[in-house]
């Protein structure tokens, strides 16, 4: 299995997400604090954009326009890194993650220390126990869906118990001293993210969540009147089938 400031919502996993309060609260990004409790049953991409402006709104940065990086597959299917806008994201204490979609994706500034949740707090990773630094995404490397028959998105994110999705690592580190290991959006599929049982809790945390300016004017990702907003080269396209 294989993503506008940006959100990022994973159940079993993690989430980032950003908004302002009075006074302003530049934050853009945030990791969840706490999953859905279903497992990677989300209630698909809109379910767990409402888990993520249910948990801004916590801490008075709601009504921005939340997404949660995830990507969808089939026929509708959407890329995590086309629901998020084109940046710059900061996370909750005022420090950028990245500038737009392209540093997203490359020289980004996420690690265990800038990954923090919607309340600005630190998440554990490996060394740590629990170990939770998994993160849904359902994404490769480059914040697209997992193409391929096989399921990358627990049923676009409808499923707990069966299926499995792609996750990533936010504290970037894993098993080997490779790629995938270090990658925050694009490490491994897990199987069976399920409630109550050891590995879905362990992934509880795991969506990331970006704020999307031009959702909160009105304006659907994707569409024709959105792209015409954001400056050019930041609006990347989903490749033809």
């Amino acid at each position: 299995m294989h993503r506008t400031s940006a959100l990022i919502t994973l159940t079993a996993a993690a989430l980032l997400a950003a908004c302002a309060s009075a006074p302003t609260n530049p934050m853009s990004f945030f990791i969840t604090s706490n999953g859905s409790g279903q497992g990677a049953n989300l209630g698909g991409l809109a379910g767990a954009d409402a888990h993520c402006e249910k948990l801004a709104e916590a801490v008075g940065a709601g009504g921005k326009g939340w997404r949660a990086y995830l990507s969808t597959t089939g026929a509708a299917g959407v890329n995590a890194r086309e629901r998020i806008g084109s940046g710059p994201w900061v996370n909750a204490k005022g420090v950028t993650i990245a500038a737009d979609v392209a540093q997203l994706h490359g020289n980004n500034n996420l690690t265990k220390q800038t990954a923090l949740t919607e309340k600005g707090e630190l998440i554990n990773g490996r060394g740590d126990t629990p170990n939770t630094h998994d993160i849904l995404t359902g994404s490769t490397a480059d914040g697209r869906a997992v193409a391929g028959d096989g399921d990358s998105t627990c049923g676009n994110w409808t499923k707990s118990g069966e299926g499995s999705a792609w996750v990533g690592h936010h504290d970037r580190i894993g098993l080997r001293d490779d790629e995938p290991s270090r990658s925050w959006n694009a490490s491994h599929p897990v199987a069976r993210l399920q409630p109550g049982r050891a590995q879905g809790d362990r992934r509880r945390r795991a969506v990331l969540l970006f704020r999307d300016p031009l959702t909160r004017r009105g304006l659907r990702p994707g569409s024709a009147a959105a792209r015409s907003r954001r400056p050019a080269g930041h609006w990347l396209h989903r490749p033809r089938s």
